[in-house]
């Protein structure tokens, strides 16, 4: 019969494996206030614009759609992945070998469920877009009440995959399994948990192209029927540099983390995970702090109300004439996502010109 040994602290998890006493203090010790020092001003500039989006979703009517009200969700899900991250830094180090089991599952479960929850965010996003696309409407006729549903089931997909490991798929009967990263969890439970993500986000990636592949092409096929109405210059670039940044940050920012956590998994010995372990969960959190920008910069109209709110705090309440003819000819003139696909259904619809 296996023993198991929930009465235990976590010094006892960490001292299973020569590599975790020694060398992680070392590393605990060069890195830990360079990476505080980082998390913190990051999870302030994280807090600050992802409360801007949703200040700016609330408020303005314009934005009472549901791909805003999905993009306000994604930015709900990145403020708590930088409280997450807090709580993480200061339960972290030679603290967390004072962690009792319980404490240490909530620990890592608030991170989990922060990233889950973004990360399951942008897909819904996706799907959004795409049906939006393929429908040819500018938003989607979603109601508030399935909107409303898809929320919750982000935010109860996200629990429950943070749970798994509470509920009984941990190494606690088992220590042969733990894994480095987190003493605790079996690798099992991590080779599960990076393959799941990583196979989202493969989905969300091949959501996007399919969006790409089919405007590109309806639009080509626009411009040989029509006469001048529509020129080349007026081809959804901003949607493909839009789908082009948010891959690229994604990417970017997610894909060494899970990697991580996936070579840990399958135990990787010579891979020396923990070196790297603080370096990745920073990179993963910048995505948090990039989301906001790429979502609302790259949204004329967002980016004008962001600005406005901007001036407000900064007691510059009244507009300048040349700022309001900029960011009306900017409202009419740049082509969004949104605007794009709009524009492209609208001629679509009417039939080539002759």
């Amino acid at each position: 019969m296996a023993t198991c040994y929930y009465n235990e602290t976590m010094m006892f998890f960490y001292n299973l494996s020569s590599n975790m006493s020694g060398s992680e203090d070392n590393i605990f010790e060069k890195t830990f206030y360079i990476g505080l020092s980082f998390g913190i001003i990051c999870c302030l500039f994280i807090f600050l614009c992802n409360a801007m989006i949703i200040v700016a979703v609330v408020q303005t009517r314009r934005f009472h759609f549901p791909f805003y009200y999905l993009l306000s969700n994604l930015a709900a899900a990145d403020i708590f992945a930088s409280l997450a991250y807090v709580f993480l830094m200061f339960h972290t180090g030679s603290v967390s070998r004072k962690l009792t089991v319980p404490w240490y599952f909530l620990r890592q479960a608030l991170l989990d469920v922060s990233f889950c929850a973004s990360l399951y965010s942008l897909l819904v996003i996706a799907m959004e877009r795409y049906f939006s696309v393929m429908k040819m409407r500018l938003h989607s006729n979603l109601s508030k009440r399935r909107v409303t549903c898809l929320i919750l089931a982000i935010w109860g997909t996200a629990i429950f995959m943070a749970a798994i490991p509470n509920m009984g798929w941990n190494c606690i009967c088992h220590i042969s399994t733990c894994s480095s990263l987190a003493p605790i969890y079996s690798r099992s439970f991590l080779t599960f948990w990076a393959l799941f993500n990583l196979s989202t986000f493969c989905i969300i990636v091949m959501i996007y192209l399919r969006i790409y592949t089919y405007v590109r092409k309806k639009t080509l096929n626009l411009m040989s029927h029509t006469t001048g109405s529509i020129k080349r210059s007026k081809m959804p670039m901003k949607l493909i540099k839009t789908i082009v940044t948010v891959l690229g940050a994604f990417i970017f920012c997610w894909t060494p983390g899970l990697i991580v956590v996936l070579l840990d998994g399958i135990h990787c010995t010579s891979c020396n995970v923990l070196t790297v372990k603080i370096w990745v969960l920073l990179l993963a959190l910048t995505n948090s702090l990039m989301n906001p920008i790429i979502y609302s910069y790259k949204d004329p109209e967002m980016w004008h109300v962001i600005k406005h709110m901007l001036r407000a705090c900064c007691g510059n309440r009244v507009e300048t004439e040349q700022d309001t003819l900029k960011s009306t000819s900017n409202r009419h003139s740049a082509i969004s996502e949104n605007a794009e696909t709009g524009t492209i259904c609208h001629h679509l619809q009417k039939g080539p010109q002759s």
